[in-house]
């Protein structure tokens, strides 16, 4: 990262900065790219002006140890994830992210370097989404890592999408492919152990390296965001896909109150995909359905908007929404199975580690 002469010898330590000092050494090289931030880093708070537009806000906290292993997860690709899933909610609410505030904590365990390496992330971030990075914190931890971040956006009044919207016999849709990002993160546990077991041994990750990336450094759908507004489909429900297919579609239907049916032979997963969860005795299906942090967008769409979606690559229609209450997956047996929410939960995630 290249930055001004005072940084060509930067000090080593957070502590030599300062809380001031790390912050102006962070964000000095910070340029204003949208016109709704009037006034980003620099003063107590930043200065926004959505004028007839509703603002959207989404927030989201990651916790080492809990939601991250820094064994295997590139400070980089950290900052670049923390970045992307709030810009994801943003997105979900069929609005455009445009500004991104950034808190973090560090144990004295992390040096200058490390904590220049997660803001390149952060940045890239937000320099490919066109979101400006516009204000923060910076404070100590007693133990480890934790990034908060908060992303604001907005979006047309008549076009801003909530999860209540679905109407009897709307499709439901989904983009890219499902499971991917959690057979990565399987992967990526595999190796560890292999390695802690075995100190010698190096990883090889490249036969996996879609995955991976996936669990590492996934994507926000800003691009089909804008497919829907040049097109002029408005979704009339929408969620972005952090906790598994399931999960999420029980989300929509129980805010629209009604029933959704998922067609097994529908739900899109990758040959890469299948093939790892094979590999580790796992059933893709289940990497779709409940593994998470995929960050695709789940949204339903009136019928008339069939023609519109029909071909597109990227998008599938996985099913429909029913006037009959619950959740159900069709199997390609044609068996009719309850759906039940088991995406990532930290909470309970905490409490099965006691």
């Amino acid at each position: 990262m290249q930055k001004d002469n005072q940084h060509n010898n930067p000090p080593r330590s957070v502590e030599d900065l300062g809380e001031f000092g790390l912050i102006h050494y962070l964000t000095d090289d910070v340029k204003i790219r949208n016109k709704s931030t009037v006034f980003g880093i620099g003063d107590d708070a930043a200065t926004l002006d959505y004028r007839d537009r509703q603002v959207l806000v989404s927030s989201d906290i990651l916790v080492e140890g809990v939601h991250f292993d820094l064994s295997y997860m590139p400070l980089k690709h950290l900052g670049y994830k923390t970045a992307v899933v709030n810009f994801s909610d943003i997105y979900a609410m069929n609005g455009m992210a445009e500004q991104f505030f950034i808190d973090l904590a560090v144990s004295n365990r992390f040096t200058l370097e490390a904590i220049d390496e997660f803001m390149a992330g952060v940045k890239l971030a937000c320099d490919h989404y066109g979101v400006d990075l516009a204000g923060g914190d910076t404070t100590s931890s007693a133990k480890g890592m934790i990034v908060a971040g908060t992303a604001v956006g907005g979006g047309e009044k008549d076009k801003i999408t909530y999860r209540n919207g679905a109407k009897p016999n709307d499709l439901l849709v989904v983009t890219g492919d499902l499971g991917a990002a959690y057979m990565g993160l399987q992967i990526l546990r595999r190796e560890k152990e292999v390695f802690l077991a075995n100190p010698q041994h190096q990883p090889d990750l490249e036969p996996y390296s879609y995955i991976v990336e996936r669990q590492l450094k996934p994507e926000a759908r800003k691009d089909v965001v804008e497919w829907l507004a040049r097109n002029n489909v408005i979704p009339t429900a929408m969620i972005d896909i952090s906790d598994g297919l399931s999960s999420e579609a029980i989300h929509l239907n129980q805010a629209s109150g009604l029933g959704v049916q998922i067609y097994e032979e529908k739900i899109p997963i990758d040959h890469r995909t299948a093939s790892a969860a094979e590999e580790l005795n796992l059933h893709p299906l289940v990497a779709a359905l409940n593994g998470g942090e995929d960050y695709e967008l789940l949204f339903a769409v009136s019928q008339k908007d069939y023609p519109k979606i029909k071909n597109v690559p990227g998008l599938s229609i996985v099913g429909h929404f029913t006037e009959e209450p619950g959740a159900f997956l069709i199997t390609k047996l044609n068996e009719k199975v309850p759906l039940t929410a088991q995406g990532w939960d930290a909470f309970l995630q905490r409490e099965n580690k006691k």
